[in-house]
């Protein structure tokens, strides 16, 4: 009886003193705290883009005629006034040439009126009406010369040619589409953004249009040049949200065609931004937090606004302040009220050992 007495003292004794072991080791907890702090930075957007060329234009016949000659074939760089089509035009010349005689007969009527006037054989009338009459065949014969130059179609810029529906021999009516033509010199890349993103980018960017855009390709290249946002749309769809953005990109290679789709990066530079570690935050309820841990030592949550997500960290809209101490470690073990012991690093010290931790 007594050796049970004993035995139960003993455990008794072991238990205490392994309680007072655990609570003396968990009242030596020391948990890491840092600042906020305020740093200069750029975040990258990517946005599905689609490319148009700078000028893009349909080349369409003027008068019905049988297409005699196609000079260029699709996807054929071409310049400026170089010819394209010749469409036959049934009594073109024959028009012309019938114009041009009515014009130097009442040409010469008018020069006999003129004359006959003078001497008081014809009334002035006459003379007036041989003038309207001569003034009608001159517009007549200006016509007729149009519509036999309409037969030689040219390029009115440098471009390039894209498909050609129609063949040589083939009946083409006024108004049928020859071609397409494009002037790729350089391209404008059109692109949506949400309404606070673009609040972000009106606010953020000192130097808006100055910001060089990267184009990504579909085969996941970035486009050697850069290019530069040169026109937001006057208002935003009411059916997306989103507003438009253009932006231009040279394209002296020739690489980029009208009608291609890429990705536009912008990096947007973000100055005096304040700056916190992810790992000093936690999520409840689609809702972030931190610790922020007073002068007593006391942690209190406070839930804080993330204005962008970086690689480690996060760029804060607010909940914090570059004086605050937020807790660094054990996030997930403190609660609300708890008194810590902590030891403070600086911003610098904070993010070296995210990187450690990270690696």
């Amino acid at each position: 009886m007594k050796k049970e007495m004993l035995l139960m003292a003993i455990i008794t004794l072991i238990v205490v003193t392994g309680c007072r072991k655990n609570k003396e080791n968990s009242d030596q907890t020391v948990y890491a705290v840092t600042s906020p702090w305020v740093t200069n930075t750029q975040v990258s957007k990517d946005y599905v883009a689609n490319i148009e060329s700078r000028k893009n234009i349909e080349v369409r016949a003027q008068q019905e005629g049988i297409l005699q000659q196609v000079y260029v074939t699709e996807g054929q760089q071409v310049r400026a006034g170089q010819p394209l089509f010749r469409i036959s035009i049934v009594g073109a010349q024959q028009n012309v040439a019938r114009a041009k005689a009515e014009a130097e007969q009442a040409r010469i009527e008018l020069q006999n009126t003129t004359t006959l006037t003078r001497g008081q054989i014809v009334s002035p009338n006459a003379q007036k009406m041989a003038k309207a009459k001569l003034n009608a065949a001159l517009a007549d014969y200006k016509l007729a010369q149009i519509q036999a130059r309409l037969c030689l179609i040219s390029a009115p810029f440098t471009g390039v040619i894209g498909s050609l529906p129609k063949k040589i021999g083939s009946l083409v009516q006024g108004g049928d589409l020859l071609a397409t033509l494009s002037d790729n010199s350089s391209l404008n890349v059109y692109f949506n953004i949400s309404e606070p993103e673009y609040l972000d980018y009106q606010q953020h960017s000192a130097e808006r249009n100055k910001l060089p855009l990267t184009l990504i390709l579909a085969n996941g290249s970035a486009f050697s040049a850069k290019g530069y946002i040169q026109n937001i749309a006057g208002e935003f769809d009411s059916s997306s949200g989103n507003i438009a953005l253009r932006a231009r990109f040279a394209n002296p290679k020739g690489l980029l065609r009208n009608g291609e789709t890429g990705t536009v990066r912008i990096n947007m530079p973000l100055h005096n931004v304040l700056v916190i570690p992810q790992q000093a935050t936690y999520e409840e309820e689609d809702r972030r937090y931190v610790f922020v841990v007073d002068g007593a030592g006391y942690a209190h949550s406070r839930e804080i606004k993330v204005a962008f997500e970086q690689p480690e960290v996060f760029i804060i809209a607010e909940g914090v302040t570059a004086n605050d101490k937020i807790l660094l470690s054990g996030v997930q073990k403190v609660h609300d009220g708890q008194h810590v012991k902590t030891r403070y690093y600086t911003p610098s010290e904070a993010m070296k050992r995210v990187q450690l931790n990270a690696d």
